[in-house]
């Protein structure tokens, strides 16, 4: 049987005291799209950072591709294959685009992965020189996304990148994570709350209702029965 991407099984942490996910259980199939919907405050934002190892697990275990990831470290995850793309944009904003990318790829020649920034973001290959902090706000989440993609991860965890996304970038994001899937197999968990992108990108959803998952399916058609979850 083929390993998971990502496994997370029985998965509780937060803050302090203070328990923000628990018992938290999914899995990635190698090449699905999955996205975790919900409100804000429901603990989407902690279980990314939870499985890449910024917070500390209380209980339960992650897997990627069956090797056990539980305790690494960051810089370990990401190693072994795993991109994260924060919701907050963390990029080097003193040094140029093409700085940003190089720090970011290991083990990769830099020819090639400048071709695949270029493949999914063709303005970037205009601005290599210029400083990310210059960058609009929307260039520069699609540069946190090229980032990802150029370190060759074959599983990525995005955290409401369309958040104040001009329409185009957003149909442009959706299309860039779909061809990376296709040509690569890369698998993704999306954290959203626009559930148009979300559900016309993604293979499979969960929503996060108070750290717990409280539902599931296909995304196929499942509009309706998801929004009643984020509505007011």
């Amino acid at each position: 049987m083929t390993a998971t991407a990502l496994t997370v099984e029985g998965l509780t942490s937060g803050y302090g005291e203070a328990m923000v996910i628990r018992n938290v259980g999914l899995e990635i199939a190698p090449g699905e799209i999955v996205a975790l919907l919900g409100k804000n405050g429901m603990g989407k934002s902690t279980l990314l950072r939870t499985i890449m190892g910024y917070l500390r697990k209380q209980a339960g275990r992650v897997l990627s591709h069956g090797r056990d990831i539980t305790s690494a470290q960051p810089y370990r995850v990401a190693r072994l294959g795993i991109g994260y793309v924060a919701q907050e944009k963390a990029l080097f904003q003193d040094l140029t685009v093409e700085e940003n990318i190089r720090l970011a790829v290991r083990g990769r020649p830099l020819a090639d992965a400048l071709e695949a920034v270029g493949q999914a973001f063709p303005f970037l290959t205009h601005r290599l020189w210029q400083r990310a902090g210059t960058l609009s706000g929307g260039e520069q989440k699609m540069l946190l996304m090229a980032r990802s993609l150029a370190t060759g991860a074959d599983l990525i965890l995005i955290d409401e990148i369309t958040e104040g996304l001009q329409p185009t970038m957003v149909a442009r994001l959706a299309s860039v994570i779909r061809a990376a899937q296709e040509a690569r197999g890369t698998s993704f968990l999306l954290v959203e709350q626009n559930l148009t992108f979300a559900l016309a990108t993604s293979d499979r959803y969960h929503v996060l209702q108070g750290g717990e998952i409280v539902a599931s399916g296909a995304s196929a058609g499942a509009l309706a029965s998801v929004a009643k979850y984020l509505s007011v």
